[in-house]
């Protein structure tokens, strides 16, 4: 990078605007069309998919749609720092375009489910490894004063896709047919392709000797994921729970197994808690896990306590995804360094704060509260996430900096998978389910939330201990 945090008073003088000049705007469109790609792709997919179902048939394989890209896409996300070092940026994200877009094409022609399935695995595997390098360029391509912008700006893609993406895969698929939107990824993704030929040299590549890949470890820690996947879709409490203790016992051993391994696909300090990288990726992990809890059972909480329809219920879940969006730029446009890093200790306790808030409304029936629990949960986000993403690069050497950029989106979706499996658990246990009393849906939901603070709590924690390390380390 050209600048280095250095812990004292680190003043930036980056406008919005340096984005846009023609140094750094292509560069900027590029990453920005490839988390686009990501996030656009999942929605249109969700939208579109039930109507493909009924057209090829096939309802039992509808789990395994979304299962397979998920499990693919964290496997390609680890893989990533590997395959750039070894072929570097340009050819890798080049190929794994590639594979999404053959991925895309299988998918939208396809005339059975089994073939839908095989074009999901390889859109995961393409778009996991296009988004974490994506994240691995903002630091080779950009100033330091530039990355809270390009932070920022990626979070107004997100803003859009969460608005614009089930409305244009909805009408797409109610006036045209469900191979229209999933089709739509696809001259995206072209043009994704004809951008990264025309800014990524080909040089761009992580620095030390070109080593194996690791194939038994990014196995075994798929093998794991789609544990935790299958939980949710498990019947019973027993197995449910079982797949969910399998999975963290083979994450846990890869973890340790790749931390004494010669080719680690993890920074080596990864979920440490002697380091600052170690403790900052823990809350990367918990965040989007306590927060699960309302992407999971929300709506469904609005439409069944409060008999909302699914336009209120959608709108009041929206909330969250533009307090994110609004945030994240409020903060990418504060020049100080220094005050950004301190605004950074917020954005956990504000997600703690939003999810008491919503877990107050279930208890009470106090709708009202909703709306600032949701405001809060994405301030939360917008506060601490373009930052923190940041700090971890710079506290990063050179040589893992590639391995801790492409773990950010990694984590990311791994949190949301563990929250999903762990809050289906709970609320299985307490007896959730369509024919469950509303009395029964209210406690349920009330230990799904409050187990949702809990997480929120231990990221406060781990939060304040990165603050801590990286004030040791110098670099904060």
């Amino acid at each position: 990078m050209d600048e280095k945090m250095t812990g004292s008073a680190v003043e930036t003088s980056a406008g919005w605007g340096e984005l846009l000049r023609p140094r750094y705007l292509v560069s900027t469109v590029t990453l920005c069309l490839g988390v686009a790609l990501f996030a656009f792709n999942e929605f249109f997919i969700s939208t579109a998919l039930p109507t493909a179902v009924e057209d090829l048939g096939g309802a039992a394989l509808l789990s395994w749609a979304f299962t397979l890209y998920l499990v693919f896409a964290i496997i390609g996300g680890l893989v990533a720092a590997n395959l750039k070092q070894r072929f570097g940026a340009r050819n890798t994200l080049l190929s794994a375009a590639i594979v999404f877009v053959a991925g895309t094409v299988l998918a939208t022609f396809a005339t059975d489910m089994t073939q839908v399935l095989a074009g999901r695995l390889l859109q995961g595997a393409g778009e996991g490894i296009v988004a974490a390098l994506c994240y691995a360029l903002i630091p080779e391509l950009f100033p330091s004063r530039l990355v809270p912008k390009v932070f920022g700006a990626e979070a107004i893609v997100w803003a859009m896709a969460a608005f614009s993406g089930p409305l244009v895969a909805g009408g797409l698929t109610e006036h045209f047919s469900w191979r229209a939107a999933f089709f739509v990824s696809i001259p995206a993704a072209i043009i994704f392709i004809i951008l990264v030929v025309a800014i990524v040299p080909r040089g761009v590549s992580g620095s030390g000797p070109t080593s194996a890949i690791p194939f038994a470890r990014l196995a075994a820690a798929g093998a794991g994921i789609l544990m935790i996947s299958l939980s949710g879709i498990a019947g019973g409490t027993v197995s449910m729970a079982s797949l969910l203790i399998g999975a963290t016992s083979v994450l846990a051993t890869v973890v340790y197994l790749d931390r004494r391994s010669g080719n680690p696909v993890l920074p080596r300090a990864a979920f440490t808690v002697r380091k600052a990288l170690g403790t900052g990726l823990w809350v990367i992990l918990l965040m989007p896990l306590a927060q699960a809890a309302g992407s999971v059972f929300l709506v469904y909480s609005l439409q069944h306590l409060w008999k909302l329809g699914p336009t209120a219920a959608g709108a009041l879940s929206a909330v969250m995804a533009i307090s994110w969006s609004v945030t994240a730029i409020g903060v990418a446009s504060v020049r100080s360094l220094t005050l950004r890093n301190r605004i950074m200790l917020a954005g956990p306790v504000l997600l703690l704060a939003g999810l008491v808030a919503v877990m107050t409304a279930i208890g009470t029936g106090a709708l009202w509260l909703i709306l600032p629990g949701q405001a809060a949960i994405g301030a939360g986000f917008g506060t601490s996430w373009g930052t923190l993403s940041q700090l971890l690069m710079d506290v990063s050497t050179d040589a893992e900096r590639d391995r801790t950029s492409a773990m950010l989106p990694t984590l990311q979706s791994a949190g949301y998978a563990i929250g999903a499996a762990v809050f289906g658990l709970v609320a299985n246990v307490m007896g959730f389910g369509e024919a469950a009393s509303v009395e029964t849906m209210r406690n349920a939901m009330l230990l799904v939330f409050g187990t949702g603070c809990v997480i929120a709590a231990a990221s406060v924690f781990f939060g304040m201990m990165t603050a801590r390390l990286a004030r040791i380390e110098a670099k904060f």
